[in-house]
């Protein structure tokens, strides 16, 4: 893992250090400010390695930048970039399209060596990340990536919801990634959206299948608290099928239903942790359980023994008297 920050730094020196490190050191791109502004920067950085990409994250006070022809050809990478606008908007000029605009949320796909130049909207700083992946025959299938300008991601787009999931999972380092299948199923996924790759080709399946999957994950976190959480419920939301959603589990080994309990179960079993003098069916209901002979049964056969000798322990263990 690679950190910068420029908390360290002396104010008047923050802005040029950041050029230097974060603008052509890593990334090759030109970075403008205002004179008068540049000693209230401020901006930290975060890069690692995962399956032969760099997932990197930053935020930082405004600034203008490009990446100009002298910028790659000092450095060159010819890998496909996607990038994450998290928070704040601004404008993206490709050169070969109409200026767009970028909001909070939306994707960026684009090859590695062409020019663009942003802008931002306004003063309020940002929060950016960018998944960059070295591009090579076995990933690209026969497609082109070479001449992919930048380009806002529809939201409309059909890979939209599973390129955004398995992104946000690579952002948290999700432990069910598979880092070096799933920085190929990305990079594919972003190829079907600017229409390098068919839809159904079968990696592009396989591809569609894994962002689904993180996708289905993110519902059922967010919502595991709601009884009614079904396959049903996350196919519609999904727009899949319910058969669709039932395969996206399967190659854990676990159906939908039982992770979801394995889920309910470790959520409860933080809840008991964090809230020692809630009543343990207030737990179980608050963690989307209808029955408590139903979690009882599900919480002994996730962590082999029953909530209150999990809290007796933690007690035991803290030095609190029960």
């Amino acid at each position: 893992m690679l950190r910068f920050s420029t908390d360290d730094l002396r104010p008047e020196d923050r802005f040029d250090h950041w050029c230097e490190v974060r603008g052509k050191g890593l990334f090759g791109v030109t970075i403008e400010l205002e004179r008068e502004r540049r000693r209230d920067f401020a901006g930290r950085f975060a890069a690692r390695q995962v399956g032969g990409a760099v997932m990197s994250q930053m935020q930082a006070s405004s600034y203008r930048i490009s990446r100009t022809a002298p910028d790659i050809a000092r450095m060159s990478g010819d890998s496909l970039c996607l990038s994450l606008q998290v928070r704040g908007a601004g404008w993206l000029d490709a050169g070969q399209q109409p200026r767009q605009h970028i909001g909070d949320g939306d994707i960026v796909i684009s090859h590695s060596d062409l020019p663009y130049r942003g802008t931002p909207q306004g003063q309020g700083g940002f929060d950016y990340r960018m998944l960059k992946i070295p591009l090579n025959a076995e990933l690209l299938l026969g497609a082109r990536a070479e001449d992919l300008c930048a380009a806002r991601l529809p939201r409309s787009a059909s890979v939209a919801r599973p390129l955004a999931a398995l992104f946000d999972a690579f952002a948290r380092a999700s432990d069910l990634l598979n880092p070096v299948t799933d920085v190929i199923h990305a990079a594919r996924l972003a190829l079907i959206a600017r229409g390098r790759l068919p839809a159904g080709a079968p990696e592009a399946r396989a591809a569609l299948r894994a962002g689904f999957f993180h996708a289905a994950r993110e519902i059922m976190a967010r919502d595991l608290c709601r009884p009614a959480l079904s396959p049903e419920v996350v196919a519609r939301r999904l727009g899949i099928s319910v058969r669709q959603v039932h395969v996206l589990f399967e190659p854990t080994g676990l159906s939908f239903m039982r992770t979801l309990t394995v889920m309910r179960v470790r959520a409860a079993a933080e809840l008991l942790r964090a809230k020692q003098r809630m009543p343990v069916a207030d737990v179980a209901f608050a963690c989307g359980f209808e029955s408590l002979s139903v979690f009882y049964r599900a919480f002994q056969n996730v962590h082999g023994m029953p909530p209150r000798e999990l809290r007796r322990g933690d007690r035991e263990t803290t030095g609190v008297r029960v």
